[in-house]
């Protein structure tokens, strides 16, 4: 793996309703280095939820290391959504049309790197992304409680 890099991102993402008031995490580790961030959507799925993770994370990994070196970076997301891990590695058929847009995106996102694998994990793997989605959601829910 010379010239190559590996870098590890846990994502989820969440919908109190279903659909309803949703967000959700990223948590990128680049060697020792531990970027988290969540962040509110609106009104939307589980599944939008975590597919608007995927997108925000490969996008910020290009951001965070740049143009150049994405294309010899190695990208193994953990997610603990199954549907999202099954139609990304082509098990399953995207029906919903507003997944169908996201999956798009995500499809082409994947191409500015080396190589982009989705690994599926069990929830209790993925708490720190899981614990961002809740914060986000939270401060969503207590800035419209203070209006």
């Amino acid at each position: 793996m010379e010239g190559k890099h590996k870098i590890v991102v846990h994502i989820d993402g969440g919908s109190r309703g279903n659909p309803g008031p949703a967000a959700f995490g990223v948590v990128i580790k680049i060697g020792n280095d531990i970027k988290e961030y969540g962040e509110s959507i609106g009104v939307a799925t589980n599944n939008q939820a975590e597919y608007s993770a995927a997108v925000f994370a490969l996008k910020k990994v290009k951001q965070l290391v740049g143009k150049e070196k994405a294309k010899k970076t190695e990208i193994e997301i953990h997610l603990d959504s199954e549907l999202l891990t099954r139609q990304v590695n082509g098990q399953y058929k995207v029906l919903d049309e507003k997944i169908q847009k996201l999956f798009l995106e995500v499809w082409n996102l994947r191409l500015d790197f080396a190589k982009v694998t989705f690994k599926h994990v069990l929830r209790e793997k993925n708490q720190a992304a899981d614990r961002m989605v809740n914060l986000a959601l939270d401060r969503e829910l207590n800035g419209k409680l203070a209006l």
